[in-house]
């Protein structure tokens, strides 16, 4: 019965789907059911979405911290994502690319023995950023703080008062002769010598603390390529910004 069943349904007809008829054809294709079924979920599907949504807002917390507001800021009713901090800049990247740890680490002795050479020159004792001592004088009468001469209690020359190192006493200036610059246009010159070699210094200040820098990201790099490292688990402690390196923590692991 089944291998006659089977020969059967070998010699039926084939079922076709209905066709749009003539009069229709102005309106298209005719929808048949799974084309139906596709559309009603995608409308149904739609619908709960917006459900959902319109009762998350109707419930909303107006005080409710999110921690996307931590990266984001509102500007003109509009949130607009903060921007990152530069993590490396095209200096570094430049130096890092063409150069090695130990070229940088050189440059960077070179650039620290120039700057104690410096310092032990000039001393610091005028530059510009130097947080400046104060002396307070202590009267005993209002009529003592009106009649105060500073000259006179420090019991120096008037033009010295500026001074905040050598500043010598009148009886000093009496018995010694001044050596050194005694002209206004001297002391100018000198002054502008002073400061030029004081902007040179914090260059190289400046420049000796970015070799540190990239000294340490190419040391970082270098230590998360290590076969032997690369093996522990590595934990990202603190993100690298331009003017710091990253900060890696590895597993310690106990050496046989």
């Amino acid at each position: 019965m089944s291998s006659f069943r089977k020969a059967l349904k070998s010699n039926q007809r084939n079922h076709q789907e209905r066709s749009q008829p003539g009069f229709r054809k102005q309106l298209g294709f005719l929808e048949k059911k799974k084309d139906y079924k596709l559309r009603a979920d995608n409308y149904h599907k739609k619908q709960n979405t917006l459900t959902a949504l319109r009762k998350k807002a109707q419930q909303k917390n107006p005080d409710e911290f999110y921690y996307k507001m931590v990266s984001t800021q509102l500007n003109d009713g509009v949130h607009m994502k903060k921007e990152e901090e530069e993590e490396v800049t095209d200096e570094q990247k430049k130096v890092m690319k063409t150069q090695d740890i130990k070229y940088v680490e050189m440059k960077r002795v070179a650039e620290a023995r120039k700057i104690e050479r410096m310092k032990s020159e000039l001393h610091l004792l005028d530059a510009e950023g130097k947080q400046k001592n104060k002396h307070t004088f202590f009267v005993d009468t209002k009529r003592e703080v009106k009649e105060f001469n500073l000259a006179k209690h420090l019991n120096t020359a008037p033009e010295l008062l500026d001074r905040v190192y050598n500043r010598p006493t009148m009886q000093t200036l009496e018995g010694t002769s001044l050596q050194g610059a005694t002209r206004p246009s001297e002391i100018k010159k000198l002054a502008r010598q002073r400061k030029h070699q004081y902007s040179l210094l914090s260059q190289r200040i400046e420049r000796e603390k970015k070799m540190f820098i990239i000294g340490q990201k190419i040391q970082a790099r270098k230590d998360l390529m290590d076969k032997t490292k690369k093996e522990k688990n590595v934990k990202k402690v603190k993100k690298e910004t331009a003017s710091t390196p990253p900060i890696y923590k590895f597993e310690a692991k106990r050496k046989r």
